[in-house]
């Protein structure tokens, strides 16, 4: 693990909280085991980005890294003591206690050391004997592509965990490509009785063919008719919750964008939905017929403006 997370994520210590989540989307699709199965070093720069990624989007921990509290894993730094470290350095005419090369019998130490942890020296060999060492478990990390629709409103999907049966995920609503949701208890085994890791899975949301998403906006291109344009009108257009009625203003033009408020994501946290921005692509017929061509030429003789106007230097 890279004891400089920012220098894991490539961005400067100063780097803002959208800068650090982009650099580690970028990595994460450009280096993810799944895509790159047998690229170590990719593998290695992903898990890298991953651990600093968990670091630093927290606030708080991240204030705490910065101020040398707590090291790239997330563990405690321990205070140093220079006057303890000085007045128990070997050579110390003045310092405490038995001295580093008279050491005795190491059963002593080792009785001690146990005697310590137990919590009460006359109670070592019992307590030791119960709890014995132990750790918790590893954590493990996978990689999970959803579709967008379950992204967008929720769902669940089934994985299989190595070692474990099908297991079933829930997708929180309105979750967002690079993300990761934490399976607690799914990750390596505990040592001694230690609790199980966790299992973090890092989510990949697949394209739609229709829908885009810009924060917890849902974002779509709506053809329209040139007489649906020219005379507006109500048409059916799309949501990620079924179709509904838009109504398309007289006189309507290419790139003109509507919104249908409250039809896009509730992200976590957020009370309300966002809104679903149409933006209208005016599309010609496959065919001009002659009619339409004389009624046109007829039109542009009559009413010719230049959209253009201005533009020219």
């Amino acid at each position: 693990m890279s004891n400089d997370p920012y220098a894991a994520l490539g961005v400067a210590k100063t780097a803002t909280d959208a800068e650090i989540k982009k650099a580690y989307r970028k990595i994460a699709r450009e280096c993810h085991p799944d895509l790159k199965p047998d690229d170590t070093r990719a593998e290695e720069k992903f898990k890298a980005a991953s651990a600093a990624y968990d670091l630093l989007k927290d606030k708080d921990t991240r204030a705490r890294f910065d101020r040398g509290e707590i090291d790239a894993s997330g563990a405690e730094r321990p205070d140093r003591q220079f006057y303890r470290e000085y007045a128990e350095a070997p050579g110390n005419p003045y310092r405490s206690g038995p001295r580093h090369d008279d050491f005795g019998d190491t059963s002593d130490i080792f009785s001690e050391f146990l005697r310590q942890q137990a919590g009460e020296g006359g109670q070592y060999s019992r307590s030791y004997g119960q709890q014995g060492f132990q750790a918790r478990g590893a954590d493990r990390r996978y990689a999970l592509e959803v579709p967008f629709l379950d992204a967008a409103k929720g769902g669940s999907t089934q994985i299989q965990l190595p070692d474990s049966a099908p297991l079933e995920v829930k997708i929180p609503e309105g979750v967002a490509d690079g993300q990761t949701i934490r399976l607690r208890g799914k990750g390596t085994p505990g040592m001694g009785g230690g609790p199980a890791g966790d299992a973090l899975v890092t989510l990949s949301v697949r394209p739609h063919p229709v829908f885009r998403r810009d924060g917890d906006d849902i974002v779509i291109t709506l053809p329209v008719t040139l007489d649906e344009a020219v005379l507006g009108g109500k048409i059916a257009a799309p949501t990620i919750n079924g179709k509904v009625s838009l109504s398309i203003p007289k006189g309507a033009s290419s790139g003109q964008v509507l919104r249908l408020r409250g039809r896009g994501v509730k992200s976590r946290g957020r009370k309300t939905h966002g809104d679903q921005r149409v933006e209208l692509s005016i599309v010609s017929p496959s065919r001009i017929d002659d009619d339409l061509a004389t009624f046109m030429e007829g039109w542009r003789k009559d009413n010719a403006y230049d959209p253009r106007k201005g533009m020219m230097v």
